[in-house]
């Protein structure tokens, strides 16, 4: 398969800002990705994934993600779920509220100090729950876990470091938009794949088109009536890939 970036954990949080635990998600997703587990998550920047932003949406289908919501709305979860997959794990700050004895967090701009211990909370939880992420099998595929696992050490030499947020549109997962039926499609990992035969020196036969095909379906959906038409675009962009290639050497 194609040699794809080191798989981390996505974090989608609450957007809301009417009410205080949606102040929570965001400060409690920035310390986790900033200080708590800054080289094992991205961030997945709600609003863009929601208007159609690719490098978010394919980030979500490909690794685990976790989401943080602050009610029972559950908008980041439900949303990550309509436009991608389903999310890895689902945090919702209530329910870490509850279980950690707190009060009811206010304000909205400016936390409390029972806030700012939700989010404290609502932090260490995510870490916790990246780690076990991390320490299972994620099948691209089926976009399930395959196997248990055990929860790794937290990140480093356990001591709290700081570094600033990435993004998942920054992940490098490559996509490739081509056209099938007339709809535009993005292709989840194409141009590595086509990298890989290439490399590989296979023709663009029909063989070769049925081995591409097998592989793109492990990090794309395709749907069973329409396997002829992409393995007609896939032979044409295949072919069209290996004539540039072979034209810059």
């Amino acid at each position: 398969m194609p040699d794809l970036p080191k798989k981390k954990v996505g974090i989608v949080s609450c957007s809301g800002e009417e009410l205080a635990e949606g102040t929570v998600t965001r400060l409690a997703a920035l310390r986790v990705l900033e200080q708590l587990r800054p080289g094992d998550t991205v961030t997945i920047c709600l609003p863009l994934f929601l208007a159609g932003g690719e490098g978010d949406r394919a980030f979500a289908r490909f690794y685990p993600t976790i989401a943080v919501d602050g009610c029972e709305l559950r908008c980041a979860a439900r949303a990550t779920e309509m436009y991608s997959s389903k999310p890895a794990a689902s945090i919702m700050v209530r329910d870490v509220v509850m279980e950690n004895g707190l009060a009811q967090p206010e304000g909205r701009r400016r936390l409390n100090a029972v806030g700012l211990q939700a989010v404290e909370a609502t932090a260490r939880q995510m870490a916790a729950t990246v780690d076990v992420l991390l320490g299972k099998h994620w099948d691209r595929k089926s976009g399930s876990f395959v196997e248990p696992g055990t929860v790794l050490p937290a990140s480093g030499d356990g001591k709290e470091t700081k570094k600033d947020a990435t993004c998942s549109c920054g992940s490098d997962i490559p996509i490739q938009k081509v056209t099938i039926n007339g709809q535009v499609v993005n292709l989840i990992a194409l141009p590595l794949i086509f990298q890989q035969f290439h490399e590989g020196g296979k023709p663009a036969t029909p063989d070769t088109i049925r081995e591409i095909m097998d592989a793109v379906k492990i990090y794309n959906p395709i749907p069973p009536d329409e396997n002829e038409a992409y393995a007609a675009v896939l032979s044409h962009e295949y072919g069209t890939f290996c004539e540039k290639e072979e034209a810059a050497t």
